[in-house]
């Protein structure tokens, strides 16, 4: 509990930093802020009618860390994939890997669950069977707390988009029409 205290006052206390008009804070000498990127997706070729994963591969700036999908306490803001479909497109189970347990100095009793460095998202898409095939954009928002050693910054929520390449599928087998019973000559 004293850890989330420390955490909000950290945070009340970024908030309470006015920033300089014109001056953006990576301007600051000595300033690092926390990023977050995406890697470049490749176009998946998924079946219509078939469920395809994609994998979204995140890399997060040294010194920080993110929380994970499932943080220790409530009071911490998940890191949450939202995506947005076109029209016969299902977007399925979006896959998380799991937190590192890690402690940090404003509280080194209490372990949090985190992400830092890399981490991987696996997105199960679906295009209905009657899908036209062709490439197809899908676009969201990664929503993400990030915080170093000593504080967390207010969230924020990284663009993401990718493409899947919708694709027919081999013909189904022909079955031979039946055959008589009768031998014909």
């Amino acid at each position: 509990m004293r850890a989330l205290r420390n955490l909000a006052s950290g945070l009340l206390a970024l908030a309470a930093l006015s920033p300089v008009p014109g001056l953006a804070q990576s301007d600051i000498p000595g300033k690092k802020i926390p990023s977050l990127t995406l890697s470049p997706v490749p176009i998946a070729a998924i079946t219509r009618g078939k469920p395809g994963t994609v994998n979204l591969r995140f890399h997060i700036g040294a010194g920080f860390h993110v929380n994970s999908n499932k943080p220790k306490s409530e009071f911490l803001i998940p890191t949450a994939l939202k995506l947005d479909a076109p029209t016969d497109i299902v977007v399925g189970k979006v896959t998380y890997p799991p937190g590192e347990d890690m402690s940090f100095p404003f509280d080194p009793s209490e372990k949090l669950s985190v992400y830092s460095g890399e981490f991987t998202l696996a997105v199960v898409v679906r295009p209905l069977a009657h899908v036209v095939p062709g490439k197809y954009m899908l676009r969201g928002q990664l929503k993400y707390q990030a915080c170093d050693n000593a504080a967390c910054y207010p969230p924020k929520q990284l663009p993401v988009q990718f493409e899947v390449k919708v694709v027919k599928g081999p013909p189904q087998p022909r079955k031979n029409p039946r055959q008589s019973p009768h031998v014909h000559t």
